[in-house]
């Protein structure tokens, strides 16, 4: 059975993609055009070209994280990628292709700081920043009560809070602060290593597995032949740092079978409440 949401699309005459307009590396509107950058919006030009799309006739719509389910239900968005996590809260409403991309809450300083090691006790006397009510915040609140926890409305808030010397750190998912530290790499940097596990999926309407296992079959054959290497390297590597390896999606490519835990799988991620 073919995909509803494609044969839509292609009725339609393009995809219509939804994205976060906000991240540096991942998915940003470039300040003054209509143009959008970053490793997310080079993945769906890539999808779209292997689902069988003119990439340069992609409609790119900017969908604000609460109302990334609806867009999908609702079909306002063909599929969406942006930082995406998958949970099994969110997996009740829609499907997930992927993942396409894993990280972890990581910690950014200013270039020039020398006691603060990462997510850890280094913390401690230190103001911390990150978006309100986000995991994080709480996880900072919870596990360094020694630390002066900050919430602000956005990350991007929080990196200029950083760079005027109103919080000493910044904590999200590391993937993210990469952006912000490439960026102004002579004013920033990530410091420690990441201390939680987030995969990334590309969120599609819960009912077509069709278009999941078209998706995941992609990521696959991008894993393969190097594409997805060659766009991390474009977007998100760090200079001198190594490229890491490609994540397998997880599910078979035409049953849309759930994501895989306990013995036969990895440790399910998804019943921790995420930030993106």
């Amino acid at each position: 059975m073919g995909s509803i949401v494609l044969d839509r699309a292609k009725a339609r005459g393009r995809l219509v993609v939804g994205v976060r307009q906000d991240q540096p590396g991942l998915g940003i509107l470039v300040s003054g055009t209509d143009r959008y950058e970053g490793f997310d919006i080079e993945m769906a030009r890539v999808l779209a070209t292997r689902l069988g799309f003119d990439p340069n006739g992609i409609e790119f719509k900017a969908v604000p994280a609460p109302d990334r389910e609806t867009a999908i239900a609702n079909g306002e968005i063909d599929y969406y990628i942006g930082t995406y996590s998958i949970t099994r809260q969110r997996e009740e409403k829609v499907g997930f292709g992927g993942p396409y991309l894993v990280t972890g809450q990581g910690v950014m300083v200013r270039a020039d700081e020398s006691t603060i090691t990462g997510m850890n006790a280094s913390l401690s006397g230190h103001r911390v920043c990150s978006a309100t009510g986000s995991s994080p915040l709480l996880k900072v609140q919870r596990e360094f009560p020694q630390a002066a926890a900050v919430g602000l409305d956005s990350y991007a808030r929080c990196v200029d809070a950083l760079l005027a010397g109103q919080v000493d750190a910044v904590t999200t998912d590391q993937v993210i602060l990469q952006g912000y530290a490439a960026r102004d790499s002579a004013h920033l940097k990530i410091v420690g290593a990441p201390v939680t596990v987030e995969k990334y999926g590309i969120g599609v309407d819960k009912n077509d597995q069709a278009l999941r296992g078209a998706i995941n079959a992609t990521l696959r054959d991008l894993a393969v032949d190097g594409t997805w290497k060659s766009l991390y390297a474009k977007s998100l590597q760090a200079p001198g740092a190594p490229t890491p390896e490609a994540p397998s999606p997880e599910g078979d490519d035409q049953s849309g079978a759930p994501y895989p835990t306990g013995p036969t799988g990895p440790p399910d991620p998804r019943t921790v409440p995420s930030r993106t």
